[in-house]
């Protein structure tokens, strides 16, 4: 089970690819605060209410100054289609080997359907404009998260 990270740590740098195989660095949104959300499965149910919250905000978010990134163990390919498929206007990033979902805590043992099962810890995060974590939320709802992240955020 990897660690959680907590208020002021420092976030883990990641470079990951995306819907269409370019990179995309953490690093490269310095200065920036940047919300990133970890999800289980492209083009599940919950996982696509999710996404299309954060795709209905994200207007809203970045006039408030927030780029939003969203990480999950599928491939490339399958991040491709749950773009087109549900119009998704922020980068989708690739984390087959759960390597950056294990770095922020966010891949262990859950509870699913009243049985403990090892798979992504549905959270988010935010960092802030010197890579430090403002924000960490573990076993997040699909359904109204993003309203209360904003609700959080003063947005």
């Amino acid at each position: 089970m990897s660690e959680r990270l907590s208020v002021g740590d420092t976030a883990p740098d990641f470079t990951l690819p995306d819907a269409d195989g370019n990179e995309v660095a953490l690093a490269d949104l310095r200065g920036k605060n940047v919300i990133v959300y970890f999800y289980p499965a492209a083009m599940t149910p919950g996982c696509t209410k999710q996404a299309c919250d954060f795709r209905d905000s994200l207007d809203s978010l970045q006039a408030a100054g927030y780029a939003v990134l969203g990480i999950s163990p599928d491939k490339p390919a399958k991040l491709a289609k749950f773009r087109e498929r549900d119009g998704v206007t922020f980068p989708l990033l690739s984390d087959p080997d759960k390597a950056v979902l294990e770095a922020y805590g966010a891949f262990g043992e859950k509870t699913m359907y009243g049985k403990k099962v090892t798979g992504v810890i549905r959270s988010t995060f935010v960092v802030d404009p010197d890579g430090k974590v403002a924000v960490a939320q573990y076993n997040v709802k699909a359904t109204g998260h993003v309203a209360k992240l904003r609700r959080d955020l003063g947005l």
